[in-house]
């Protein structure tokens, strides 16, 4: 009999379609599910939707939870490590385009590029009109809030932009050249830029606060390729409509899809909707990470890329 697997995501194909071939998949919507709670032992989910602790909580053997993504701040990881869970992320798969995404997104804001495009479609180039100025990249001071595999690789980026590069990160780090901060906000002081790439915890919403925001001042830009709670989004919208800052580049926001409409009327903010992995490449290496951990338990192994392994006891 196959092995039944709690969906509450699908994988591309024909990744998706070589999981069903070899597991019973079961969506969370089916009716079914209430009177199979106890054959669960593997679900399987996004980084956006993650997972509820009400549903951890009534799968009494489950043991595995596969996440199509990196994003685990809407998954109690320690409830599941203290019933030793695992929660298999597709941790690594996903840097590069997410790092690519963050210096798009840098230099879209600062080369204003959404206003150029608005500008050449609705016809004022062609009546002879002039944009503004943009802002030049070379030289400008370059922030990270969050040096892990992500921060990392977007600082190895603006390296070549040549920009100076400081970062702020939870634990201690160095990197040659690179100057640390002791705080966001001391970061942002110092920088033109800052790119935020921490991870979502309870201990990092809202790190990006008013004060870090305000450090900023009226020719800093915030890009965000991290989760929509790392930053006080009013604080940010506030600060974007009174031309405190100068601009900024989101990937991420609260609530999204249905983000505040607030940033629908701004011309100082660059937005797109969350697609930093958004690949064929990195979303097919997705799926196969999901469907390897999957693979992995059920040959009685870990699941290769288990963040919460490490807790059991």
């Amino acid at each position: 009999m196959a092995e039944p697997i709690l969906t509450f995501d699908t994988l591309l194909e024909p990744i998706g379609s070589e999981l069903a071939a070899h597991y019973e998949l079961i969506s969370a919507d089916d009716p079914r599910v209430q009177d199979r709670l106890a054959d669960f032992r593997i679900a399987m989910t996004n980084g956006g939707l993650g997972m509820e602790s009400a549903w951890i909580e009534k799968l009494p053997n489950l043991e595995l939870i596969a996440v199509n993504g990196v994003g685990t701040d809407r998954i109690d990881l320690d409830l599941c490590a203290s019933r030793s869970i695992h929660v298999a992320t597709t941790l690594g798969v996903l840097t590069d385009d997410v790092a690519d995404m963050a210096m798009g997104l840098v230099i879209a804001a600062l080369r204003e590029l959404g206003q150029g495009q608005d500008f050449v479609r609705s016809g004022q180039w062609a009546q002879g009109k002039k944009m503004k100025l943009a802002r030049s990249l070379k030289g400008r001071k370059f922030g990270i809030v969050g040096l892990g595999a992500i921060g990392q690789a977007i600082g190895q980026r603006a390296e070549a932009f040549k920009f100076d590069i400081g970062f702020w990160n939870r634990s201690e780090k160095s990197v040659a050249g690179w100057t640390a901060f002791g705080s966001p906000a001391a970061l942002a002081t110092w920088a033109d830029v800052i790119v935020v790439a921490v991870a979502a915890t309870p201990q990092t919403q809202g790190i990006i606060d008013r004060d870090v925001i305000a450090a900023l001042g009226s020719d800093g830009f915030v890009v965000n390729i991290a989760r929509g709670s790392v930053i006080d989004e009013a604080a940010l919208l506030d600060a974007l409509e009174a031309k405190a800052i100068a601009g900024a580049g989101l990937d991420v926001f609260l609530n999204e899809p249905v983000i505040d409409k607030r940033f629908l009327n701004l011309d100082n903010v660059f937005v797109v909707p969350h697609q930093g992995s958004a690949t064929i490449e990195t979303r097919t290496r997705m799926a196969q990470t999901v469907k390897d951990n999957i693979d992995a338990y059920c040959a009685g192994e870990v699941p290769p890329t288990s963040v919460t392994a490490k807790h059991f006891s």
